[in-house]
């Protein structure tokens, strides 16, 4: 028997909504600690990077059992340096056709060539099985997003790797703290790359971070990093000015501090995000890859048309009027960028229509049950009134 929530007037139709307040999408706002510590730095004067971007750069490598971790200004930098240490121009790199443009373009930058592979339709991350059909004998590595924070299939890249001696960089912008096979994401590839964006798990303002386990590329990652200076004034090699500052490191450490706590509070609202869609046909919840431990930066559903008789996005701005926001990550594949088009061979089906099936709920630490209860009754209101 359909429930009140399912036969209510829709909120868009004129109705009442499921709450006259929006649950919060993300809580991305600094605490006092943050602000204390911050203005510490301010106070001491030593505003460029220094001993607080040191103490982050330890504590992140422990904690994600990485030997060596190197901050930078922001995560697309941390990209750059991870390419410009590992690779040369005129090399074909592989890079997911659904995923942040940044993980792609800093290819292009680099002078490499990026070749797109397909991602999976269950976990929406990069297909090993496309990437092995696209490796020519001009491929020298591959650029995987651990996507929504939930890690790729780390131990089949890694084989193709070993198979064709191709270098391995991780793009983990979205990922602080996901694990695999029990492990930090540290552990893993030559060289991986994180993003401390205001929106981010681990959220700075701006700021980046590489880690890696390899001494060499360390050296030069931190000569990249800054001008190739060896010494004062003396420029081993061209370089750039990628440094964090002192001010960032300092909020970057206070808030990893709370880290781990947010960590598990977004793995707590996965699991009753997963409750909440096991009862409406239609909504699937995302697939996490096998010994994964995702971090749940985004939490990303997919629509099927086939159950509806609307849109997606009548679905999600159905939602919104009741009192739930959503948002699309991505509505458009990184294969599709127009700023990619030459490197567009039209070969990745999944990426290219999961556009217009996937949403994303709202997914940080702070999620109450009223906002469970909310999202839950939005939800089944609206499946229901759009049931085909």
């Amino acid at each position: 028997m359909p429930t009140a929530a399912t036969t209510a007037t829709l909120a868009i139709d004129g109705g009442q909504p499921v709450s006259p307040t929006m649950v919060p999408f993300m809580k991305p706002q600094l605490h006092q600690q943050d602000i204390d510590a911050a203005h510490a730095v301010l106070e001491s004067g030593m505003l460029r990077a220094a001993t607080r971007c040191a103490e982050l750069e330890e504590r992140f490598a422990t904690i994600s059992d990485a030997r060596h971790s190197l901050t930078c200004s922001n995560g697309t930098a941390a990209l750059q340096l991870a390419y410009a240490a590992l690779f040369s121009p005129g090399d074909e790199i592989l890079v997911p056709a659904w995923t942040f443009i940044a993980t792609a373009t800093m290819i292009v930058a680099a002078g490499c060539t990026p070749v797109f592979v397909d991602c999976l339709e269950d976990t929406f991350q990069m297909d090993p099985e496309d990437a092995a059909k696209k490796i020519t004998p001009k491929t020298r590595g591959i650029a995987a997003t651990h996507l929504y924070g939930c890690p790729v299939d780390i131990n089949a890249f890694q084989a193709l790797a070993t198979k064709h001696d191709l270098k391995v960089v991780y793009d983990a912008a979205q990922a602080h703290l996901a694990r695999y096979d029990g492990k930090g994401l540290g552990a893993f590839g030559d060289v991986v790359t994180y993003s401390f964006y205001a929106t981010k798990n681990l959220g700075t303002g701006e700021g980046g971070l590489v880690t890696t386990n390899d001494d060499a590329i360390a050296r030069d990652i931190a000569l990249l990093r800054s001008h190739g200076e060896t010494e004062k004034y003396l420029h081993e090699r061209i370089g750039f000015n990628y440094r964090m500052n002192d001010i960032t490191g300092a909020i970057g450490c206070s808030r990893l501090d709370r880290l781990p706590q947010e960590t598990a509070a977004r793995q707590a609202a996965a699991k009753r995000f997963d409750a909440i869609l096991a009862e409406i046909e239609g909504l699937d919840a995302p697939t996490i890859t096998a010994t994964a431990e995702p971090a749940w930066h985004l939490y990303t559903v997919k629509f099927d048309p086939t159950q509806f008789t609307c849109t997606r996005d009548r679905f999600i701005d159905t939602l919104k009027a009741e009192g739930v926001p959503t948002a699309v990550h991505y509505p458009r594949a990184t294969s599709d960028q127009p700023a990619l088009a030459q490197w567009n061979k039209n070969d990745t089906p999944v990426s290219s229509g999961l556009t217009s099936r996937v949403f994303s709920l709202p997914m940080h630490h702070a999620l109450t049950d009223e906002h469970f209860d909310t999202i839950a009754k939005a939800m089944s209101k609206v499946a229901g009134a759009y049931r085909g």
